[in-house]
């Protein structure tokens, strides 16, 4: 068993192991549509034995970077069917990851009349870009009141028919990265004393509504979730993320997920793949910054089920071929990771023999 043999997880059938990793790129269009040039992208890479889209807000609310597309109207659904069309042509799976940014984001980046909103009105430390005026401060957001949060619950069920409709093959709950629902599950940003916050089964109730909300879509196997526990990334802090994640993981073990996206993070006070394995051990996508000889050995040895790789995808379009047939990989231009149109993201040509 390595890499380069098929998959099966949930109702997807990868044909390798070698995942596409969600990368934010910044070229959707206006109203956060898709593009045309965002189809020739994601067609390019249909190699892969599963792309994950970059992050998809299941709402105007959850916009928050510019440039960045959503899922949560007509226009948005037809801009993606182009690209999940693309995908399939070339006999490729996609999966969308939904993200809400919560917190971390500009009102200069989100339509007129959104919000910016968490578990409780605390701003993050950091700043963020915008195309109007550069960097700017994280915006106050407003805290989520029960009514409010029922609504954002029913904006990712939304966002997930949307995503079918759309023709993705499956959907993923961006739980990480200091977003919406790594907020909920985090002492630091949530300090509420109701129904979804103060102890870690409170903490825990947002995520676990929201996974009910997409599973009932078209059921659990066809639903995935990424983590990085004890990731500090936009300012993220939990007292015990041993708890709340290892809590987290034995909840969720029984929704029979069609996968677990787990970030390691050698940084951090866990092993992140050890505390996931018991619970996802067969269906368990292992992230960040694997070589390719690593992520043969993780798979073979049964440490984990497939790698998703990001940054090697960028300037190497038909990546699974170059390391079926050990060809050289291209170095990607830093300089355009999230500049508009197609120079360093769709130009970047496949190997010549």
């Amino acid at each position: 068993m390595d890499l380069f043999t098929p998959l099966r997880l949930g109702a997807l059938e990868l044909r390798n192991r070698v995942v596409m990793a969600p990368m934010t790129r910044s070229r959707a269009g206006a109203d956060a549509v898709p593009t045309q040039v965002m189809a020739d992208y994601y067609g390019q890479r249909a190699g892969a034995g599963l792309i994950v889209s970059e992050g998809i807000a299941p709402s105007a609310d959850g916009l928050g970077y510019c440039r960045t597309p959503g899922l949560f109207n007509a226009a948005q659904v037809a801009g993606w069917r182009v690209v999940t069309d693309a995908v399939h042509e070339r006999g490729g799976l996609i999966c969308a990851q939904l993200m809400h940014v919560g917190r971390i984001a500009s009102a200069l980046n989100k339509p007129a009349g959104s919000a910016t909103v968490a578990p409780s009105a605390i701003t993050a430390r950091g700043e963020i870009y915008t195309d109007q005026q550069g960097m700017q401060p994280l915006d106050a957001p407003r805290a989520l009141d029960s009514d409010g949060i029922a609504a954002v619950v029913e904006d990712y069920r939304r966002a997930t028919e949307n995503a079918f409709s759309a023709g993705f093959d499956a959907v993923e709950l961006h739980c990480t990265s200091g977003y919406l629902p790594a907020q909920f599950l985090s002492t630091g940003s949530n300090r509420r004393n109701d129904a979804y916050g103060g102890s870690t089964a409170r903490r825990l109730r947002f995520v676990l509504e929201v996974l009910a909300a997409m599973t009932s879509v078209r059921g659990s196997d066809r639903v995935g979730m990424r983590i990085c526990p004890d990731n500090p990334f936009n300012d993220l802090h939990d007292d015990d993320p041993q708890d709340t994640f290892g809590s987290l993981l034995h909840e969720v073990q029984g929704m029979d997920l069609a996968y677990l996206h787990v970030i390691r993070f050698p940084a951090g006070r866990l092993d992140n793949i050890a505390l996931a394995q018991p619970a996802f051990g067969d269906r368990l996508l292992a992230n960040e910054s694997y070589s390719l000889e690593e992520a043969q050995a993780a798979v073979a040895g049964g440490e984990v089920a497939a790698v998703s790789f990001g940054r090697p995808f960028i300037a190497n379009p038909d990546l699974v071929q170059r390391w079926r047939n050990g060809l050289p990989l291209a170095d990607f231009d830093p300089s355009t990771l999230y500049t508009p149109g197609a120079a360093g993201y769709a130009d970047y040509p496949p190997a010549t023999s």
